[in-house]
């Protein structure tokens, strides 16, 4: 239940030719701390609460516990959530043995494209696409729990 990830902007639309799956994703949270948070997620037909942990020092791995739950279940709960919801696309596009998952943000935090890498351990290699840019993992501005509080579209050019 360890989750290890790495999360880079990305600096072109390139990897939308390449995606062999795109899925809607709304999203709030019930909890938004940065010591745990708890999330609930629309995803395409399919409803989630999932719970995470705080980062590590590095910002590469936190405890993280997901659990499918129905469609009328995920709506209700959504109308618990702290104020703020996350709309995004979800792209996924694979790259010799791992899948990026490409987020396209909408609504206050249009403009804002982020990827990201689940790896097996922290030291794990793997080839960065073209379209791949400036690593922001660890930084908690990029956390979804934080976009809801600090949108893309209230941050200094």
């Amino acid at each position: 239940m360890i989750e290890i990830e790495r999360k880079f902007l990305v600096k072109s639309q390139a990897f939308k030719a390449l995606a062999f799956k795109k899925t809607q994703i709304s999203q709030g949270y019930l909890n938004s701390d940065k010591a745990r948070s708890v999330r609930i997620r629309l995803r395409g037909e399919t409803g989630y609460i999932t719970v995470k942990g705080a980062s590590s020092k590095n910002g590469l791995s936190r405890f993280e516990w997901e659990k499918e739950i129905s469609i009328s279940e995920a709506k209700s709960l959504l109308k618990l959530c702290e104020p703020g919801m996350i709309d995004k696309i979800r792209y996924e596009v694979k790259s010799k043995s791992h899948i990026f998952e490409i987020d396209e943000f909408f609504a206050d935090n249009e403009g804002l494209i982020v990827a990201e890498i689940e790896l097996s351990s922290e030291n794990e290699s793997f080839e960065k696409p073209d379209w791949l840019g400036t690593e922001v993992t660890g930084n908690p501005k990029y956390y979804n729990s934080q976009l809801i509080k600090h949108p893309f579209k209230t941050w200094p050019l």
